[in-house]
């Protein structure tokens, strides 16, 4: 593996990232790798602001549109996607550009990730304030639809165990099981980057959004989410 830093672009929806590493990769001779939690997913072109393929303008896009929205993944398994990926740019004698949003993507790229290491004391909080609400049973419930398997080895009255296993989930997006594979698999991939990231004011970024909305809407957002 070459481990020589990688140029990041990274930024807000709608701040140019896509733009800017499009126009970097002619100049370069590279290609673009996503890093984006929800790019990922097949089905949602329109919803997650996928590229379309005039908007690549012929520079190769990885890691976008390549996973059903029914399967998770995780941080660790996208940063090893990832390295997977430079690697392959790289051997083909072309320039890896990664392009996204994704914090907890990055930070797993940058600063490995294992299970232990996600945690909100926010999230945690609200979590331990419905155990409270609505009880015990009725959280184990929410796990058993979210992760069975992991939901069978967790007591209803072991409280810290209940919630951090939903704490993961509603931080990484994947079940406590998979999340704890990656632990005994070993830290991510670290990767040294070169990172740039766009800035914008504020109003300046509400209207590109708005304009984004509006564009997506025309080019049929409702009927891919009814589809």
């Amino acid at each position: 593996m070459d481990f020589s830093p990688v140029l990041t672009i990274l930024g807000p929806t709608a701040s140019g990232k896509t733009t800017l590493a499009i126009a970097i990769a002619k100049r370069l001779n590279g290609e673009i790798i996503g890093l984006d939690s929800r790019q990922i997913y097949t089905g949602m072109a329109i919803g997650t602001a996928q590229p379309t393929l005039e908007e690549q303008d012929g520079i190769p896009h990885h890691l976008i549109g390549f996973r059903s929205p029914t399967e998770s993944i995780s941080a660790g398994e996208y940063a090893r996607l990832v390295v997977t990926c430079i690697d392959d740019v790289r051997h083909r004698k072309k320039e890896p550009i990664i392009c996204g949003g994704a914090g907890l993507y990055f930070r797993a790229l940058t600063q490995g990730i294992f299970a232990g290491s996600v945690s909100d004391l926010e999230t945690r909080h609200k979590i331990d304030r419905e155990y409270d609400e609505i009880g015990c049973d009725a959280l184990l419930k929410r796990l058993q639809k979210i992760d069975p398997q992991y939901a069978e080895i967790t007591h209803p009255n072991n409280r810290k165990r209940l919630v951090r296993a939903l704490e993961i989930y509603e931080l990484t997006g994947m079940t406590p099981t998979q999340h704890f594979k990656d632990q005994k698999q070993g830290e991510s991939p670290i990767l040294k980057t070169f990172s740039v990231y766009l800035s914008s004011d504020l109003n300046n970024l509400e209207k590109r959004i708005r304009k984004r909305t509006v564009k997506m809407l025309d080019h049929g957002w409702i009927e891919e989410v009814q589809s």
